[in-house]
């Protein structure tokens, strides 16, 4: 109940500021894209995209969760282009403030797939880039994404590492070739998880650091390495998303 009436409150102060800022449109510095979290922000920079701002603060153990602001909604509004993935909370909010008769307050509004995947990198930031044309700046720098990950692959060729992995990092996991032999998560895990983890020899344990749930599993299986690993960069910057592959294959190196 508390959650729907501050939903309202800052739904109507949105509307209520709207009309006024339509009639000073013309004269509104606009920022060129704007991104829901540092995550899509980072898709967007592997796109080819320069001075992106995100709206969740980057340093926030859960992004996705964050409470948007009237002050947020306005910089979302002000901007040429939003990308988003969906599953973030201040798309109810959103949603709902970018669907009103102010067409010219509106952004394009861009919807990604977010997982750390080449297919999946390659396949959204080329989305992005078509878009802001910016394609020769992706090419490049999704070059450089995809290098570090089958460079890594290479280090690891050879050797069989049996993965018990949270189920949102299986993406990457899978991109170094290691074998997927179970999969936990994202909810809290299961008596079941907890006896298949303590008797089938696991060479790693790959948590979620965002929604780390993964301990019973390395307290059962003292053998296996735990890590957890990265998806949301802690800053929205230039290579941003590299950096966070790089940290998660260190992990494990």
């Amino acid at each position: 109940m508390k959650k729907q009436i501050v939903f309202t409150v800052v739904l109507a102060a949105v509307i209520s500021v709207m009309p006024a800022r339509n009639a000073k449109k013309s004269n509104a510095k606009k920022s060129a894209v704007v991104a829901s979290t540092s995550w899509s922000a980072a898709f967007a920079d592997i796109a080819g995209v320069d001075k992106v701002t995100a709206i969740a603060p980057a340093n926030l153990r859960h992004p996705p969760e964050y409470e948007i602001t009237v002050r947020d909604i306005v910089r979302v509004q002000d901007s040429d282009i939003f990308i988003f993935a969906g599953f973030e909370r201040m798309m109810q909010t959103l949603g709902t403030a970018l669907s009103s008769d102010y067409e010219d307050a509106k952004p394009l509004q861009v919807k990604v797939t977010l997982d750390n995947s080449i297919a999946t990198v390659t396949n959204e930031t080329r989305k992005i880039a078509a878009i802001t044309h910016t394609e020769a700046e992706n090419e490049e720098r999704l070059a450089e994404y995809v290098g570090v990950i089958e460079d890594a692959k290479k280090r690891f060729d050879g050797k069989t590492v049996r993965v018990l992995c949270n189920k949102n990092q299986t993406y990457l996991a899978k991109d170094l070739g290691f074998e997927i032999a179970g999969i936990f998560g994202p909810g809290e895990v299961t008596s079941e998880q907890i006896l298949d983890a303590q008797s089938n020899n696991y060479d790693l344990i790959i948590d979620n650091v965002h929604n780390p749930v993964g301990t019973p599993l390395a307290e059962v299986a003292p053998d296996a390495k735990y890590v957890s690993w990265r998806n949301f960069p802690e800053k929205v910057e230039r290579g941003a998303l590299v950096k966070v592959i790089k940290a998660n294959i260190a992990a494990v190196e």
